[in-house]
Order: structure tokens, then sequence, then C-alpha cells
């Protein structure tokens, strides 16, 4: 009976497969090494992708202080975008419209019970009815508007039936202003400003 106890294992340094002999001829197998990437390189090109995504990522982000100030200057620009409107309270619009009216020349662009609007010079003017408005009222700032000649805008104004609030005084810089009180209590300003150019002018 032939002798069938398996002989020991060898490995081929060549090769490094592992060959096993079963006892006959044509009974060899061998194991072919295995081919592929090992895990810790794999794991190294992960973490240099990862890393360069991140990196891209950040990078297309603006930087969160120039992001917030950028959007404070913004805010700050749009906070005014110059003057509008000035409005008077009046106890009688009729009478305000009329006197309003012939102290500017111009009818007014809006006319309605509630609210009247005279476009002087791109700004307004408006008149709002107030029943109970008093007869004299503290100025709670004082909206001047230009004029050529501040003495001689007083005098008409006051001519016309204002009164005098704040007699017309030099501010310096060849700056001109005055206040008188309208018939209705309000504090109507003029200013002679030579330096100051509206937009578009």
């Amino acid at each position: 009976m032939p002798n069938m106890k398996p002989r020991k294992r060898t490995r081929s340094r060549r090769t490094r497969a592992h060959t096993v002999d079963f006892g006959g001829e044509g009974t060899k197998l061998e194991k072919k090494p295995v081919r592929g990437v090992e895990l810790k390189i794999v794991s190294r090109w992960t973490m240099l992708f990862a890393v360069l995504c991140v990196t891209a990522f950040a990078a297309g982000r603006p930087p969160v202080s120039a992001a917030g100030s950028s959007q404070a200057a913004t805010k700050e620009r749009l906070v005014f975008l110059g003057l509008r409107t000035a409005a008077y309270q009046v106890k009688d619009l009729a009478k305000a419209k009329a006197w309003y009216a012939n102290v500017l020349g111009v009818q007014p662009y809006f006319d309605q019970p509630f609210y009247v609007g005279f476009n002087v010079g791109g700004y307004e003017l408006g008149l709002t009815p107030v029943p109970d408005a008093g007869q004299k009222r503290s100025a709670a700032g004082i909206a001047y508007w230009g004029v050529e000649d501040a003495r001689a805008a007083y005098q008409r104004l006051v001519d016309l039936g204002a009164t005098p609030h704040e007699p017309v005084q030099d501010v310096g810089e060849g700056i001109l202003i005055g206040a008188v009180c309208d018939p209705f209590g309000n504090v109507l300003g003029v200013i002679q400003n030579p330096n100051f150019k509206a937009a578009g002018n």
C-alpha cells in the first residue's frame, strides 16, 4: 500500500507561493500570492483627499469678519437716502394749503383731505391735518429750506403772516440760517448755504 503520509509544506523564496504535495504525481496544489493595495496606503489617500476638500471649501468662503463688516457697511449706506418729506401739522388744512401755495408759488402735486404735498425743488413739504394742533409748538427739529437770499426769504415769510422764531444769523463759511413760525404753529427754517450742492445740481 503506497505511503499516503503528506510531506512537509515548503515555501518558495522566489515566488512566495505555498505548495502542498499530497503524495502523488500531479497532486501538487500551488497558492498564488494575493495582489492589491495595502490598507494603510488607502487610508493615506483618503485622508489626503479629505484635507483637499476641506481646504477648497474654506478657500471659497469669505472670512467671517469680512462678511460681517461688508453687511454692516451696506446697512449703514442704506440708512438715509436723502431728505424726502418735511411734514407740518395744521389745524385747518384748507387755509394751510392756500398759504403755502402762495409762499411757494406752486400748487400741491398731491391734494387729499388727509394730506397735502408740495414738490419743492425735488423735496416734499407735506401738510397733515391734526384737529388739536396747537397754535404754538416747540420745534422738535427744524427743517431748513434752501434759499438764495436768507434775509429776503425770512422777511417775505414775515410779511405773509409768519412770526419771527429765530432771526437770520451768520453761522460761518457764508452760511445764513433763520426760522419763523407759520400761521399754524409750525417752525419753518430757511438756509442760505453756498457750500452745499444737492444731488443733480
